[in-house]
């Protein structure tokens, strides 16, 4: 195996330092580079390069759990491990022609995902062969879509929005009984669009949707016109809150109030919880007389020592606002199922609950 430094091409993540390799590579050799912060342009076979990184997965070593004193602590020494193992498994890279193609012996044709995830190509670049594959992953789900039968239909989620694969927060919304008179409503943080195309499937005969994230933005485009509601339906941003009023306004943030390390983790963490804080803070000021704000959010925050049911009901108060209904969901996720997961006794124990907020009179 020579070790060769290749030319400067613009990186997706920046690396100390750069080697070409090839199929001689061994992975003991390839697990102590990339262990000493070297990372690993390849140049071989692309089904050798996928066996190569599942090789350096095997490699990577776990926390103790068992000795962990409690979910909390399982669950930081797991994000750390996420962390860790990202990073070192990161190092293996592959090139992008100037076109987005991937020019390896039994490549398969990565144009059309990498131009949905990167927009348009503009030079050669070098990514993560992990990234790509998470990339190629995302890119099945998209041309797909994922079934939601509240919707009796599919929706397509783009790289890098939270895909509405955990049907209960959909079901609750879906269910809930919607305010009197509920003409108009607001979907802060919609994501996909799919809770703003069930509640116009619902009959609600405007909904405003918004979103901080662009990509998000031109996802719940994308699906609201598919599904035939472009005329009730909205998609504005970035931001929050619309301007106006509304009968009705809904909110799924980030479940868990920790700091995002990637761009996909942008539905699942929120840092400091500023979504649910802006989302309860204003609310008293964007509903109608007779309105309601749907806050959408799991307990597993609680259950992991994160945040507590006091915190979240201080928040309410702080607010000016009451609660009139709560309506609960158990979990039908994967995970809450496997109990090889050291989280296993929290996830299976996890409610998601959907509050129906009014103003405090």
């Amino acid at each position: 195996m020579a070790l060769t430094t290749p030319k400067s091409i613009r990186m997706s993540a920046q690396h100390d330092r750069v080697v070409t390799v090839d199929d001689t590579l061994r992975a003991a050799t390839a697990h102590r580079l990339t262990a000493a912060g070297t990372a690993l342009l390849w140049r071989g076979d692309y089904v050798n390069a996928r066996q190569l990184l599942a090789a350096l997965a095997r490699r990577i070593p776990n926390s103790a759990y068992d000795t962990a004193s409690s979910p909390a602590e399982i669950y930081a020494r797991q994000r750390d491990d996420r962390a860790r193992r990202a990073l070192l498994l990161n190092r293996l890279l592959v090139e992008l022609d100037a076109d987005h193609a991937l020019n390896l012996r039994r490549a398969p044709d990565v144009r059309a995902a990498c131009r949905a995830a990167y927009g348009p190509p503009d030079g050669a670049r070098l990514v993560p062969l992990r990234e790509l594959l998470g990339v190629l992953g995302a890119f099945q789900w998209q041309l797909r879509g994922v079934e939601v039968p509240a919707l009796g239909a599919r929706i397509h989620p783009a790289y890098g929005v939270f895909s509405p694969v955990r049907g209960e927060y959909v079901d609750l919304v879906d269910s809930a009984p919607l305010p009197r008179s509920c003409r108009t409503a607001f979907d802060l943080g919609t994501g996909t669009g799919v809770l703003a195309a069930v509640l116009a499937r619902r009959g609600v005969e405007r909904v405003v949707a918004t979103d901080v994230n662009p990509r998000a933005l031109a996802c719940a485009r994308d699906n609201v016109r598919r599904l035939g509601f472009g005329e009730r339906v909205v998609v504005q941003g970035p931001g929050l809150y619309p301007r106006g009023r509304a009968d009705l306004v809904v909110c799924n943030p980030p479940w868990l109030p920790g700091r995002p390390s990637a761009g996909l983790e942008l539905g699942v963490y929120d840092e400091d919880s500023v979504m649910l804080r802006e989302f309860l803070a204003g609310l008293g000021e964007r509903l109608r007389p007779g309105g309601e704000g749907w806050l959408v959010l799991s307990d597993l925050a609680e259950l992991l020592g994160l945040r507590t049911r006091k915190e979240l009901t201080g928040l309410f108060r702080r607010g000016g606002l009451r609660v009139v209904g709560r309506l609960d969901a158990r979990p039908r996720h994967r995970r809450s199922r496997d109990r090889s997961d050291p989280l296993h006794a929290v996830r299976s124990a996890e409610v998601t609950s959907l509050w129906r907020l009014a103003i405090r009179e």
